[in-house]
């Protein structure tokens, strides 16, 4: 069978929809389903049924729909490594940054690969790992460099450690807490507490720390993928900010925010990482970012 067809398959797997898929592979809606019919007679197995106004993989699709989806992303892998070798350019790129990278060191990042490489296009999306990581099987990225404390374990994901960064809870300069020697979660919890997405391990612990009993009692006052925002936020109001010490680094230099001392509390630390996709050569252009990123952090 050829790679049109596994193409094919593949599509309306991921659409669940023969219309759908038609207009993925740009084809007529009756030619996509002669297309799979004849998937279907050459390998003798039932790959779709249809549940109401759903198509969905049988046993036997889900077999090979997982194989053809590797011969398919393969195939898209070949045709780019073979495209990046005629033209022995370092290419566009396009990326992934969680919250914190977005505000420490990719402003510097970007304006050295803009300096250096004037002619280049690059594309960047900031977010949170989950989302994320779904840019990326989408192929939409070529890597993200976020916290990954809680991206999974997965075959077809590469993960490279970069380094750990501590963080903390701070407040504006004159808050009602500054005056305190030593201050309480619980106490700083009443004023309402900014942060974005936190990993599980902390979520747990601040859960324990105050008394609740589940996590999913845990409310966030204001919570957000932009750190920039939430900064902003925290030095107009009494909100207190929980957040890496690196991503405050200049107002606490310049005085506009205090770390709170909190009694008690455990390490809280963000694990942050390079993730790419396994089986993908990145580009030029993606390695040499991706080898920087040690000397930025």
């Amino acid at each position: 069978m050829d790679l049109r067809r596994w193409n094919h398959v593949v599509a309306v797997a991921d659409r669940r929809s023969f219309v759908r898929a038609a207009e993925e592979v740009h084809l007529s809606q009756p030619a996509l389903t002669r297309s799979i019919q004849a998937a279907e007679a050459e390998l003798g197995l039932l790959l779709f049924d249809r549940k109401g106004n759903e198509i969905v993989p049988t046993p036997a699709g889900e077999f090979v729909i997982a194989r053809a989806r590797q011969l398919v992303f393969n195939s898209r892998c070949l045709e780019r490594d073979v495209a990046l070798f005629r033209s022995h350019h370092l290419g566009d790129t396009a990326f992934g940054v969680g919250p914190f990278p977005a505000i420490t060191f990719l402003p510097e990042l970007l304006s050295q690969l803009r300096t250096e490489f004037p002619g280049i296009n690059l594309r960047v999306e900031v977010s949170n790992w989950q989302l994320l990581v779904e840019r990326l099987r989408e192929e939409d990225i070529e890597f993200f460099v976020a916290d990954t404390t809680d991206v999974p374990a997965d075959p077809t994901l590469n993960l490279r450690p970069l380094r750990r960064a501590p963080g903390g809870f701070y407040v504006r300069t004159g808050h009602p807490l500054c005056a305190a020697r030593a201050v309480t979660l619980k106490q700083a919890w009443a004023y309402g507490v900014l942060a974005i997405r936190l990993p599980d391990n902390v979520r747990t612990s601040l859960a324990r720390l105050l008394g609740l009993e589940s996590v999913q009692e845990l409310r966030l006052a204001l919570e957000c993928d932009d750190a920039a925002l939430l900064t902003r936020v925290t030095l107009g109001s009494d909100s207190v900010l929980l957040t890496a010490h690196t991503a405050v680094s200049r107002e606490r230099e310049a005085g506009q925010l205090q770390a709170l001392d909190l009694r008690g509390l455990p390490l809280l630390q963000a694990e942050s990482g390079v993730v790419t996709l396994r089986g993908r050569t990145p580009s030029p252009m993606a390695e040499l970012v991706m080898g920087r990123l040690p000397a930025m952090l």
